[in-house]
């Protein structure tokens, strides 16, 4: 890598991550959690017990392989959204080893959010940097998180504002909770968008949407229903992702009638089910590497903020 190396690092509720980015070239290295077979997620404080254990191992790795070297500023996501009162212990693991990093070697120390993170890794990973110095619409799409978001650049950074989404559980937490129903291993995404591939073709259910946003929790009872009365677990794979998918796109394109020529973004672990992919074909995705969380938006939003001046 040449240019101005920036480190990033991203502890979410599900994945430790770390990133660099250049200005050209972004290198990401990164573990998802354990979590016990059966179960719906981790506590915070179990992963933010994990992520602790993680981060010495992945810098040992970094460091080994040479990329630790030249390191002109650090980055980290610091809490969720970027709004007052946004708060997850497990980001604490990420921020503490940024900053004890930056002081270190004397040098900056950006903070950011996860979210904002997402936006700008969709957008490096699919060659649209650009796309951040302009509004858009993008979708946060997650095992916790389901936003539609009104982006504005803000400095170097991006301020994404909600204006959508669920009321309720997240399309991640719908999808896992299906997948665990059906005896996938949790977080089920990849495995449950692999078996809905071979379901009978199904257009989902019509959710009412009312403002962009809309209510996910029945979804979870007709699955469970779906199963129980026999049917394949493929075709309930199907109908379920059809139903998520589906509802994405008629809220996104309610929101182009309220803002018409911008452009969508997807991001988020749930951005790389292919279904959706295929239905929201007009809108900008990335590789799954830089859909699901990963700290290579921080490494970049560190970047801008160090070469462009300001901040996050």
């Amino acid at each position: 890598m040449t240019g101005k190396r920036c480190l990033g690092l991203d502890t979410s509720n599900y994945t430790t991550s770390t990133a660099l980015f250049d200005g050209a070239d972004g290198y990401q290295l990164g573990r998802m959690l354990d979590v016990e077979a059966g179960s719906l997620g981790l506590r915070q404080s179990d992963a933010l017990f994990q992520h602790v254990k993680r981060l010495p191992e992945l810098f040992d790795r970094l460091r080994r392989e040479g990329r630790l070297e030249d390191i002109a500023a650090v980055g980290a996501s610091v809490k969720p959204r970027w709004v007052e009162g946004s708060y997850m212990p497990c980001f604490l693991a990420g921020e503490t080893a940024g900053r004890i990093l930056a002081d270190t070697l004397g040098v900056p120390f950006f903070p950011c959010a996860h979210q904002q993170g997402h936006i700008a890794a969709v957008a490096w990973g699919a060659g649209r940097l650009e796309m951040l110095d302009k509004p858009l619409l993008a979708w946060h799409l997650s095992g916790g998180t389901t936003e539609l978001l009104y982006v504005e650049p803000d400095g170097t950074g991006v301020l994404p504002q909600k204006i959508g989404g669920t009321s309720d559980i997240s399309a991640g937490q719908l999808i896992d909770r299906t997948g665990v129903a059906l005896g996938l291993d949790f977080p089920a995404g990849r495995a449950l968008d692999t078996l809905s591939r071979t379901g009978r073709p199904d257009r989902g259910f019509a959710i009412k949407i009312s403002n962009f946003t809309f209510s996910f929790s029945g979804m979870e009872n007709k699955a469970k229903d779906m199963a129980a009365a026999g049917e394949p677990a493929a075709d309930v794979a199907r109908f379920i992702v059809a139903t998520v998918a589906r509802t994405i796109r008629r809220v996104t394109d309610q929101a182009l009638e309220q803002y018409p020529g911008l452009p969508v973004l997807c991001s988020g672990g749930v951005a790389s089910n292919s279904i959706l992919r295929e239905i929201m074909s007009d809108a900008v995705f990335a590789p799954p590497v830089c859909s699901a969380d990963n700290a290579l938006g921080v490494a970049v939003l560190t970047h801008r903020a160090l070469t462009m001046g300001g901040t996050v």
